[in-house]
């Protein structure tokens, strides 16, 4: 690759990189300013005098703090699930023989293609039926699996060799020994993608939270701050400094993921 097109690419980098951060920046300095400086309709990436308190007047004027709780737990709560279940399911399609195991799996690719707003209303009749609206078991028991999870498990569990697995029946162990002890080791990077995946669109989650909850102690924070928006739809400052706290839980996972991220996703798609 000669020297100009290196430079070429490298300046094609920077300026999507900027054009990707610059709406970040904006918004972290948006938090910052004054309610008269956001009305001002003049952009300012860097404010003169930075107002920290923001972000605790946020706190005062909603329960943001209780909204992260409940964001936590049901975020939490559905990647644990997936982590736990989806891996099982996914090497049971990819290891055993048995009938209707394709049928049985295309049925499940098949979910993918119908959205939550189809599934929406029997959920809800489901859950007004055994009395879980308004509750963590509501907004975390439909969600427990799905189709992506099983689908990425088994397209990276199905190349290991079935020698470690014939190997470890010779030696005695149960078919969960060897799921625990061979094979999930070995899918830790698919792992790590399934679990960024799964907390950062379970974290980001608007529609199902705002149907299935009815008061504002059961809210998460995309559903609180939207309706926080709508009754303070002029404090852009206050909006801004929700929406970076909803963020950076969400960077500091991927931050702190990366390396199995990148190797999870170069190795499913060899794969």
């Amino acid at each position: 690759m000669s020297r100009a097109v290196r430079v070429t690419v490298y300046a094609l980098l920077v300026l999507a990189s900027a054009l990707t951060i610059l709406p970040l920046l904006y918004m972290v300095a948006l938090s910052l300013q004054t309610e008269g400086e956001t009305l001002s309709g003049e952009a300012v990436l860097i404010p003169d005098s930075p107002q920290w308190g923001n972000y605790a007047t946020l706190f005062e004027e909603a329960p943001f703090a209780n909204f992260i709780v409940n964001s936590l737990v049901v975020a939490g709560g559905i990647t644990i699930a997936h982590l736990l279940f989806d891996p099982l399911v996914g090497y049971v399609f990819a290891k055993f023989d048995f009938p209707f195991r394709n049928t049985l799996f295309v049925a499940i690719l098949a979910t993918l293609m119908i959205p939550l707003f189809v599934r929406m209303i029997p959920l809800y009749v489901m859950m007004s039926n055994m009395g879980w609206l308004n509750s963590y078991q509501a907004l975390i028991m439909p969600f427990l699996m799905d189709g992506f999870g099983i689908f990425l498990m088994r397209q990276f569990i199905q190349p290991i060799p079935d020698d470690l697995i014939h190997a470890g029946r010779v030696d005695g162990a149960s078919e969960f020994t060897i799921y625990w002890r061979i094979v999930l080791p070995q899918a830790k990077p698919a792992l790590a993608v399934l679990g960024l995946f799964t907390f950062i669109f379970q974290w980001n989650e608007f529609l199902w939270p705002l149907v299935a909850t009815t008061t504002e102690e059961m809210r998460t924070i995309p559903v609180g701050l939207t309706l926080f928006n709508q009754e303070h739809f002029t404090l852009w400052h206050l909006t801004a400094a929700g929406s970076v706290i909803m963020f950076v839980p969400t960077a500091l996972i991927l931050i702190f993921s990366q390396r199995y991220f990148v190797r999870g996703i170069a190795l499913t798609g060899l794969k």
